[in-house]
């Protein structure tokens, strides 16, 4: 695309035809390129229409705002069916926790990206399966195929949310990590309304009580929940109405925390030596190490895809670099803490989940690594990387699909 750019740089139709066939690459390659062409005056207009930002606040249309009103009251509902309906909060909440938030949000973005019938039937459908399936697996105390069928079906409705997030393009790089970014900027947005919201239920039920009125039980039953309902959903409508809200910020806490993460783990696998604890022998300790893999592991993608689309300093990459390399090291202490467990005790589904789930993770970061390596011998370039995780999500998909529906059927439910 730069060399496509560069030869049409005479040539405004061609610019604007190439722009309009592939406008996230088209700004990628422009970015990348627009600092050797400054004083081009063909490329400052460019500039201008590509990373221009509004100081202003948009609320969007009417439309939007209706169809955001009726998004978050339908979440708000969702959360309350077993108030409405006395259904045993145990029994629904752990089984459908992830409908209260992703059917709407891929709603939104179905509407958003004007998506084709056949899609909307594909991301409708495969909610109404998950959510029969999940409502239908026997009741089973103590049963680890149902935990991990809960915990892994909002994954899987996450990744419907992506397939409505990327629209009608198909195998698009830069949209999946576009969703990656959109993921890293609605949990600041959703962070900031949270406390916002928590500081405005913490006024409002204190002046209550003040007048001799204690509101705190209904106004959690009532006003609360639909607040928690609301929030990702009007989260999500302000980071795609103003990017620039929160598209500074998020970068920027990727860029503080990667190093002090990477202090962080070389001092945590040192004071392991001497602390006497194992994964091997300690369930508990496994289960926090895995814990902190797969955070280390998400903030390396969401800063690798934060700044895919533009150029990095060199000490930057080399703390991704490192980083990446530490993680490795925490994912194979995991991985062989794993094996010695099946060896020793036999094969469960919750180690056939973690063990598939680290395997995985070790194959996606050997190959972000080399990468990363190859960046800081010059013979790639940091959008490489991006496309490295892009390519690998739908590997995380299926294996999100087998350990929601085809586990309990393995084990027996058990």
């Amino acid at each position: 695309m730069k060399n496509k750019i560069i030869e049409n740089l005479d040539n405004p139709a061609q610019l604007e035809k190439l722009y309009r066939e592939d406008k996230s690459a088209f700004k990628q390659a422009f970015n990348a390129l627009e600092p050797e062409l400054k004083s081009n005056n063909i490329l400052r207009f460019w500039d201008e229409r590509l990373n221009y930002e509004s100081e202003s606040i948009k609320w969007g249309t009417s439309k939007e705002l209706l169809f955001v009103i009726i998004a978050s009251l339908v979440a708000g509902l969702i959360a309350k069916l077993p108030a409405i309906f006395s259904i045993d909060q145990e029994f629904f909440y752990p089984r459908n926790i992830g409908f209260i938030i992703f059917p709407v949000l891929s709603a939104y973005f179905a509407w958003k990206n004007r998506l084709s019938t056949g899609k909307i039937a594909f991301i409708a459908g495969m909610t109404i399966i998950g959510l029969v399936y999940i409502n239908f697996l026997p009741d089973v105390k103590e049963s680890d195929t149902l935990i991990l069928s809960c915990i892994h079906l909002p994954l899987f409705l996450w990744s419907l949310l992506g397939f409505a997030f990327v629209g009608e393009t198909r195998n698009n790089n830069e949209q999946r990590l576009g969703y990656l970014r959109f993921n890293g900027d609605l949990i600041v947005m959703t962070t900031l309304i949270l406390i916002a919201g928590g500081i405005l239920t913490g006024v409002t039920i204190g002046l209550f009580e003040l007048i001799g009125f204690n509101i705190e039980k209904y106004y959690f039953e009532y006003v609360g929940i639909f607040g928690l309902a609301a929030a990702p959903i009007v989260g999500t409508y302000l980071t795609q109405t103003n990017p620039q809200l929160v598209g500074k910020v998020s970068p920027v806490i990727a860029k503080i925390f990667s190093p002090l993460v990477l202090v962080m783990l070389v001092v945590y696998l040192t004071a392991i030596i001497f602390s006497g604890k194992d994964p091997y022998n300690d369930r508990d300790f496994l289960l926090i190490f895995n814990a902190l893999l797969i955070g280390v592991m998400a903030l390396i993608f969401f800063s690798v895809a934060e700044t895919s689309n533009r150029s990095k300093s060199h000490p930057e990459i080399w703390i991704l670099f490192l980083l990446s390399v530490v993680t490795i090291m925490v994912n194979g202490i995991a991985l062989s803490a794993i094996l010695f467990r099946i060896s020793e005790w036999g094969i469960t589904p919750n180690r056939a989940a973690v063990l598939g789930a680290n395997v995985l993770v070790l194959i996606n970061l050997l190959l972000v690594s080399a990468q990363l390596f190859r960046v800081l011998r010059k013979r790639r370039e940091i959008s490489g990387v991006g496309k490295v995780i892009a390519k690998y999500l739908p590997i995380y998909i299926i294996w999100t699909v087998i350990v929601t529906f085809v586990f309990p059927l393995i084990f027996g439910f058990k």
